[in-house]
């Protein structure tokens, strides 16, 4: 059985997105770290975003087997994980891609109703925080329920978090623990409705 302060939890499906596509990212590191500190009641997937077209409309009358698989992914979650870099004070163009490909078309929005939590790492001395604002309005918007409160990560050390998702400072990791044991009760404070 699967506690959280004192509550029992039944196992939930949570996708995992990294908006970074780069191989020694940050946001995969911290995406690690996470699912390393989340509760036994999660079971965690890493769903892949970069190997879609652009979204087009033109393409929906066949849509093409990748966006079909990371949309199937998505609705067979139960919450969402998003991990992402802010560039240019917005989210990474195939961050934005993969949340448009699944929005469309509206009647079969795969965001609508999904508990979801927001975070990022980022070496500047205000982590990602208005990539995640600007993520935030997306997401509402598309009828996602986003968890309240704000994990901005600065990497100002470049072993804070190694490859693994091991944590080298005690702080970073009980903030980071916590925030998901805040997500855990959200998600399952949703789904029990």
């Amino acid at each position: 059985m699967n506690f959280l302060n004192g509550v029992f939890m039944a196992h939930i499906k949570v996708a995992v997105l990294v908006g970074s596509i780069r191989t020694a990212s940050l946001n995969r590191r911290l995406a690690n770290a996470l699912m390393r500190l989340g509760p036994s009641s999660f079971v965690f997937e890493e769903i892949g975003i970069d190997d879609m077209p652009f979204y087009n409309a033109d393409l929906e009358a066949s849509r093409p087997e990748t966006v079909r698989a990371f949309t199937d992914q998505i609705r067979s979650s139960q919450a969402l994980l998003i991990v992402t870099p802010e560039y240019n004070r917005s989210i990474p163009a195939v961050l934005k891609n993969a949340i448009d490909w699944g929005s469309k078309p509206t009647t079969e929005n795969v965001w609508r109703d999904l508990p979801a939590a927001i975070t990022g790492a980022s070496p500047g001395a205000i982590g990602t925080a208005v990539g995640q604002q600007h993520l935030r309005q997306i997401l509402a918007v598309l009828g996602a329920t986003v968890m309240g409160g704000e994990a901005y990560i600065g990497f100002k050390r470049p072993d804070l978090i190694d490859e693994d998702g091991h944590i080298d400072d005690e702080s970073t990791r009980d903030f980071l623990k916590a925030y998901m044991d805040k997500f855990a009760s959200l998600a399952q404070r949703l789904l029990r409705k």
